[in-house]
């Protein structure tokens, strides 16, 4: 999606160990007409996948998430990382590891949120290992639902995470792909 590599040319950094912060338009201060762009693209390569739910997890996938549910006509449903009062008893429940922030934490899934005649379309901001992308797929499987696929907005190709789920047959669709940075420049696949 060159709208998407363009903005993060312009306004992503580079930070050591591999980030790319773009918090500036995706993750803290949001560019709704960026992000109806996206939910446009994403409703475009999984038009054929009958999704009737999308899954995300907090909290930098919820806003993509949210606007591209719109061009699918159906609800979003949220992993949440922390438990909670107001959380029911009876959850899906997965571990993944956090790459930016370097932990490991459970996610959860109220199981009346995900019925096995659903087919789930996952939406996420970032891929780079897949920790949480595969965290997200064994909540699908708990459910005894349908993986329709996995959308994410920056895929960092330069780790496996994009490539093992590939492998795996998963349908993927990364809106942009980032094949190398150094510390000035980022290389598209």
């Amino acid at each position: 999606m060159e709208l998407l590599k363009k903005r993060i040319l312009a306004d992503g950094e580079i930070r050591p160990g591999n980030i790319l912060k773009v918090d500036s338009f995706l993750n803290q201060r949001m560019d709704i007409a960026l992000f109806n762009e996206m939910g446009k693209e994403f409703k475009k390569r999984f038009a054929d996948e009958g999704v009737t739910v999308i899954l995300t997890v907090e909290a930098s996938g919820i806003g993509v998430a949210c606007i591209a549910a719109q061009y699918f006509d159906c609800p979003v449903v949220f992993a949440k990382k922390y438990t909670a009062k107001n959380l029911d008893s009876e959850v899906y429940s997965a571990k993944v590891h956090s790459y930016t922030k370097d932990i490991d934490y459970t996610i959860r899934v109220t199981k009346k949120y995900i019925k096995p005649e659903d087919k789930v379309l996952i939406i996420d901001d970032f891929l780079a290992t897949g920790e949480a992308t595969n965290g997200m797929i064994d909540i699908v499987k708990q459910a005894g639902a349908t993986l329709a696929g996995v959308g994410i907005v920056i895929e960092k190709g330069f780790q496996n995470g994009g490539k093992e789920l590939r492998e795996q047959g998963v349908h993927l669709e990364s809106l942009a792909i980032v094949k190398s940075m150094s510390d000035d420049s980022i290389e598209f696949a």
